[in-house]
């Protein structure tokens, strides 16, 4: 689906440990709304939904749908901690443009 940073995964495996879900996966969803028309939505889960299909990536479990898939193709997840910022950070090769945020995109 897209590239996972080391950085990305561990923090993934990290935070899937500390909330109880060491077999879980991150969701990764685009979905409308945002400054930009489209936002990313992350959220940690244990059973994927219908129509999601599950990835093994840099040691992390990721889960997509077929619109996550083909918004984000090609994009890399990654874990920055800065002053500034600490979050994920997705770069999407696909996006015309971005909100500030880091959330929110067009297409």
């Amino acid at each position: 689906m897209f590239n996972v940073t080391a950085r990305a995964a561990a923090k993934i495996n990290s935070l899937l440990a500390k909330n109880g879900k060491p077999d879980g996966f991150l969701r990764v969803t685009v979905t409308s709304g945002g400054c930009s028309g489209l936002e990313y939505r992350l959220d940690l889960d244990d059973a994927p939904l219908p129509g999601e299909t599950v990835y093994d990536c840099n040691g992390a479990k990721i889960a997509g749908d077929f619109k996550t898939q083909l918004y984000m193709g090609g994009s890399e997840l990654d874990w920055k901690e800065s002053l500034m910022k600490t979050g994920f950070e997705v770069k999407n090769p696909n996006a015309v443009s971005t909100c500030s945020c880091g959330t929110s995109f067009s297409t």
